[in-house]
């Protein structure tokens, strides 16, 4: 794993967005629906909110400074890699919290995808 990424997802650990840090609440220590799930984890090229490797589940959320096209070629990799990407937009995260952990169940409900992919750290 390359030393940049690292050190840039241990610092936006330190300081997480607001929306992060509420939905960080809702994902800790198993707290929903008993998934484990790390946050601000390096995987290849990219830095991802939160993970849930068992079910490989990614969420991102996304604040008004993402960009529609570059995150459509990182969410394209990611896919590639065997990873399910949840994106929600930091109004849904803060107005309808519900909507958010309701798509986070359903989605660890569905099978992981099928393959032999290669732990990313």
């Amino acid at each position: 794993m390359h030393r940049p990424k690292r050190a840039l997802a241990k610092a936006m650990r330190k300081a997480p967005v607001f929306t992060e840090g509420l939905l960080w609440k809702v994902l800790r220590d198993r707290r929903l629906e008993d998934l484990k799930f790390r946050r601000q984890v390096p995987i290849g090229p990219y830095v991802v909110d939160f993970l849930c490797l068992r079910h490989r589940i990614i969420l991102e959320a996304d604040g008004p400074w993402h960009d529609p096209e570059r995150d459509a070629v990182r969410d394209a990799w990611l896919l590639s890699e065997g990873f399910r990407v949840l994106r929600f937009d930091n109004a849904i995260i803060l107005g309808k919290p519900e909507v958010v952990i309701a798509a986070i169940v359903e989605m660890a409900e569905r099978p992981p995808p099928s393959g032999d992919y290669d732990e990313p750290y």
